[in-house]
């Protein structure tokens, strides 16, 4: 009897083991296979050149030696990174994960969204781009963390469509608790299929660089909405609504979400269309608008002479509006 009672209380333990690593597996998210190495050829470490006033020095005194990371996103040599990364830098160095190196031209800069655009003489493998990630997904980050070299760490999206996070006027991020320090900026967000959905360009710290699990990337779309005008004008060129919004006051925000039209440009595109001060605009391009910082960024996305679809509502009528935005 004495033996059945052992023998049952094992087999008990093992069938809760069991339940327990099944638990475990299906909770932890896992990436569907291990990286390919050959990805770590679209990533590049960066050693900028900054004037020795702005890199500060270290705890032992000595002057710090800046480094970040930076990805091939066109043929030819192109290589994103951030402003930040670079900083004032008139020389950048490129360093290959197969051991060449080399002097990078400055292509631009747009301080707006912190992105950079760099080019050497050499050809390098191109990501596959992935628009949208979903929440939860399994990612990984690729980066030169602490210039120690390009190294993985991964986790989750944790969100999406970040906006007015107080690092940049013009923000689109992806927020993941994949370990990112610094080194990291610039580096390459991916997914489980090793597709490129993001630049690494943010942590969130308190009172030190280290992470703390919230990190941004800049997401795909707005990184090549830059880096296509970067590339083909050297700047980014904006497109003009021609009105001003501001949020909307307190007895409209407990019944509907929007932001108020403020003030509208006479004879500017927002003006031809029909739009007039007092009118709430509540979706661009059929995406909500719930913030400044977001309608900002939705408008940002929009080129001169491209057309955005605005549903604005003035009073108790819901109005669909065409607006084609004129140049900067």
């Amino acid at each position: 009897m004495r033996r059945r009672v052992i023998l049952f209380l094992m087999v008990s333990q093992i069938r809760i083991f069991s339940m327990v690593l099944l638990l475990a597996l299906f909770a932890v998210p896992q990436m569907v296979c291990a990286l390919q190495p050959e990805v770590l050829q679209s990533v590049v470490r960066l050693k900028p050149d900054w004037p020795l006033a702005a890199r500060g020095r270290d705890a032992t005194g000595a002057p710090r030696d800046p480094q970040g990371t930076g990805i091939a996103v066109f043929p030819g040599g192109y290589i994103a990174t951030n402003v930040h990364v670079i900083g004032q830098a008139k020389k950048v160095e490129v360093l290959i994960e197969d051991g060449r190196q080399f002097a990078a031209e400055i292509i631009g800069r747009d301080t707006a969204t912190d992105i950079a655009l760099l080019k050497i003489d050499a050809d390098l493998p191109l990501l596959e781009t992935a628009l949208q990630p979903q929440l939860a997904e399994p990612v990984c980050t690729i980066g030169n963390q602490f210039g120690l070299g390009l190294s993985v760490t991964c986790g989750v999206v944790s969100a999406i469509g970040r906006s007015g996070m107080g690092f940049n006027p013009v923000e689109d991020f992806i927020q993941t608790d994949a370990t990112v320090n610094p080194g990291g900026s610039g580096g390459a967000l991916i997914d489980r299929q090793g597709h490129l959905i993001g630049m690494v360009s943010a942590i969130f710290t308190k009172q030190s660089d280290a992470d703390i699990g919230i990190n941004f990337a800049v997401s795909v779309p707005l990184l090549y909405r830059v880096l296509d005008d970067l590339k083909n004008h050297g700047r980014v060129i904006r497109g003009k609504a021609g009105f001003k919004a501001a949020e909307l006051p307190p007895s409209l925000a407990a019944h509907q979400s929007g932001v108020m039209i403020e003030s509208v440009e006479v004879k500017g595109p927002a003006f031809a269309a029909g739009l007039e001060a007092g009118d709430v605009l509540v979706s661009v391009n059929d995406r909500k608008v719930t913030s400044l910082s977001l309608l900002e960024t939705l408008l940002f996305m929009i080129r001169p002479g491209e057309p955005v679809s605005l549903q604005t509502r003035r009073g108790a009528e819901d109005r669909p509006v065409t607006v084609t935005l004129g140049g900067s």
